[in-house]
């Protein structure tokens, strides 16, 4: 897919802001703090309804103002597409999809498919699981946006047998004295296995969706490490074919960790089936059953899971150097981007848009010029970055470079664009 045109209204440093764009590289060119990861933010927020950098949305609106408006127009699968968000902090926000209103905001997942790659991803290898989740779950939600329905089913879940759980361990300390002749314990208990029995059977479809994702992403990962970090990746033919990847030996592996999985022992690459991996999240709830009450959380299901990053079989984090877990992020989006072009998930058209905000400063010259050979034949990539020197002279073909200085882009070979007034909403 591509986007043709983004128009921002009080969001982030930008009271107003129109562009055009076409298809190729898209480069924003301008000094730290001038506002160029904040245009391709707004894009990741439309493709994940959430901000790579922030966790909350009161950041995102303009200083001053209560709402943040985003526009975007696409061409996809040889349609046009226009959503439009309205992000309201401390509301719910609001989306139209082709000028209708989307009755719930996750409808907009899979319409948008972009993939970024941030300096914030250096947490994929070095912080904690939560992160990887995140990860998995975003790619998840573009290939299959059903999940997040069942994501938001599980979370609200757990979050209640928790609660749950604290106030059985609050009786067990306290005891408990019967109301109206029934027995607390009695009911909690009987509750308990209600929440349970559901826990199981939204968290196998979690984990067994998010390890058959791992399980085709794995190939792409691999391999994408290898062409971005090794002399070796540099003279292999650009566009091998993903029946082909699993072939080639390379340093950095994947793997979805699972206390289910531990269970079953699976193969690798192999899929056990919903029934095992729910039969499983019983046997281990029925297990810690006496520890999830002494500590009144939910130590059972894909929330405790995790994504292991491995180079040269050692785990990534805490073995890998600075400028390897650089190339491992790096990877794990190429892999992402690979999966969407080349394998098409339920929606069809998997070509992404390819976003690479700050990513050649943390890169030397060779990591450089080897990601401009591969990023080259994308259908459309939009790159930001300080300096026009750190630009690889392997990215060729056309360029189309904006110029982005305190709140305005304005492309070099075009008149001004943007402006500081606000616009009418329309909402």
């Amino acid at each position: 897919m591509q986007l043709t045109a983004l128009d921002l209204t009080d969001f982030r440093s930008y009271p107003r802001l129109e562009l055009g764009f076409g298809p190729g590289i898209t480069v924003f060119v301008g000094a730290n703090g001038q506002g160029k990861t904040n245009i391709v933010e707004s894009l990741w927020y439309l493709a994940t309804l959430s901000s790579h950098r922030v966790p909350h949305d009161a950041a995102l609106v303009h200083r001053g103002a209560q709402t943040a408006i985003i526009r975007a127009s696409f061409r996809r699968a040889g349609r046009d597409l226009q959503v439009d968000l309205q992000i309201t902090p401390g509301k719910a926000n609001r989306a139209r999809l082709q000028g209708q209103n989307v009755a719930r905001l996750r409808d907009l997942l899979g319409e948008v498919r972009a993939v970024l790659f941030a300096p914030e991803d250096l947490g994929l290898v070095k912080a904690d699981p939560e992160g990887r989740r995140r990860f998995l779950d975003e790619l998840l939600f573009l290939i299959a946006p059903r999940y997040a329905g069942v994501k938001a089913d599980y979370d609200r879940v757990v979050k209640q047998r928790s609660g749950l759980l604290k106030q059985m361990r609050s009786m067990r300390r306290g005891g408990a004295r019967p109301v109206g002749g029934l027995d607390p314990a009695e009911a909690a208990e009987s509750t308990l296995e209600v929440f349970t029995a559901q826990l199981a059977r939204l968290g196998a479809e979690l984990t067994r969706a998010r390890l058959h994702l791992v399980n085709r992403l794995r190939p792409h990962v691999g391999y994408s490490y290898l062409r971005v970090a090794t002399a070796e990746g540099a003279e292999l033919a650009l566009d091998l074919p993903p029946q082909d990847r699993g072939e080639v030996r390379s340093p950095a592996d994947i793997a979805y960790t699972s206390a289910a999985l531990e269970v079953l022992a699976p193969q690798p690459g192999e899929l056990p089936g919903l029934q095992q991996i729910h039969d499983a999240i019983l046997e281990i709830a029925a297990a810690r059953r006496e520890d999830e009450v002494d500590r009144g959380v939910t130590l059972v299901g894909p929330h405790r899971d995790d994504l292991e990053i491995r180079l040269h079989d050692f785990p990534a984090k805490g073995y890998a150097s600075h400028g390897e877990s650089w190339s491992l992020a790096l990877a794990l989006r190429l892999g992402s981007y690979d999966l969407l072009r080349l394998e098409e998930g339920d929606l069809g058209d998997g070509e992404p848009i390819l976003i690479l905000d700050d990513v050649f400063s943390e890169l030397d010259v060779h990591r450089r010029e080897r990601l401009g050979r591969i990023v080259t034949g994308a259908d459309q990539v939009l790159i930001t970055t300080a300096n026009d020197t750190d630009i690889p002279a392997s990215l060729h073909g056309a360029i189309h470079v904006v110029d982005v200085t305190s709140g305005r882009a304005v492309p070099r070979d075009a008149g001004a664009t943007g402006s500081a007034s606000s616009a009418v909403s329309g909402w």
